[in-house]
């Protein structure tokens, strides 16, 4: 029930009707019985800062922030953290002192997978980034933070890869950083042991697409891992290709929930926040079976 006591969380997109976060948290937040409710908010970019200075006025504890303002946000904020600098984008804002200050848990959504589950030596691991895209520069980091040997990301604007390249200058990431035009594509696949889809081919309304041809996929080494940041559909062709071919597949679900456990644990202070609630949320509104 919502009362004059509810504390407000939620999440600025343009647009942002198709978010899948009020699921989780709403759910996350009944579980642990707190009076907050996390709400999706339209906001266009020419209104983002007066709505982050209304979301200060009205008492918002913490929000998320999605396409189109992961970046555009970074230059209205009072404190930024050093994993959302070093990508150049923040997706989690929480408030002290009166100020707005912002983090990126995509980072640690999009290592919690591979972290938990598959134990290996990182160093000697080739990481291939399909794409160059926002959602690739949280990849990179991640890659850099496994301490992964190498990171090639592919893309097929030869001016937008100078620019994503040129953008880590000077920092820890550009030291294994290599990047590729999209025809190099079949000589690098055989190299990569983690091969992550940051584009939006496979998603709705190009569900029947894939990045790759089933002869690419085919070229994988064995045990390599397949990771789609696509959570819908499920599995996407990329990751049915992969499963065709037997490497290990990761769909973008379980970076979603993780990212939003991260933004959790930062607005109600806690330590632990209920993932497994979160994660079944998500699968039961999507239709996914347990």
């Amino acid at each position: 029930m919502i009362t004059g006591k509810t504390k407000l969380l939620g999440v600025i997109g343009y647009p942002v009707e198709h978010s899948l976060s009020p699921v989780m948290h709403n759910a996350a937040l009944a579980h642990l019985g707190l009076n907050y409710v996390y709400v999706p908010w339209t906001v266009e970019p020419q209104n983002l800062e007066v709505a982050i200075q209304g979301f200060g006025a009205v008492g918002v504890v913490g929000f998320n922030a999605t396409i189109p303002h992961k970046e555009a946000i970074l230059a209205l904020l009072s404190e930024i953290s050093p994993i959302a600098k070093a990508v150049g984008a923040v997706n989690t804002l929480s408030r002290k002192d009166n100020k707005w200050i912002g983090t990126n848990t995509d980072v640690e959504g999009f290592l919690a997978p591979l972290r938990t589950t598959y134990n290996r030596d990182w160093s000697q691991t080739v990481a291939v980034i399909l794409g160059n895209g926002g959602a690739a520069r949280a990849v990179v980091a991640g890659c850099a933070q496994l301490g992964c040997g190498k990171i090639l990301v592919i893309g097929r604007n030869a001016q937008k890869l100078e620019e994503f390249r040129k953008s880590w200058d000077n920092s820890l990431e550009s030291k294994n950083l290599h990047i590729h035009q999209w025809d190099e594509l079949p000589k690098l696949i055989p190299q990569a042991n983690l091969l992550v889809n940051t584009t939006p081919i496979g998603m709705y309304p190009k569900v029947e697409e894939s990045p790759l041809s089933a002869e690419e996929m085919a070229n994988l080494p064995q045990q390599a891992i397949a990771y789609d940041l696509i959570y819908t559909p499920n599995p996407t062709k990329f990751l049915q290709q992969a499963l065709q071919v037997g490497v290990i597949a990761i769909d973008g679900l379980e970076m979603l929930v993780q990212q939003g456990a991260a933004a959790l644990k930062i607005w109600l202070q806690r330590d632990t926040v209920p993932t497994d609630v979160m994660r079944q949320a998500l699968r039961k509104h999507l239709g996914l079976e347990e």
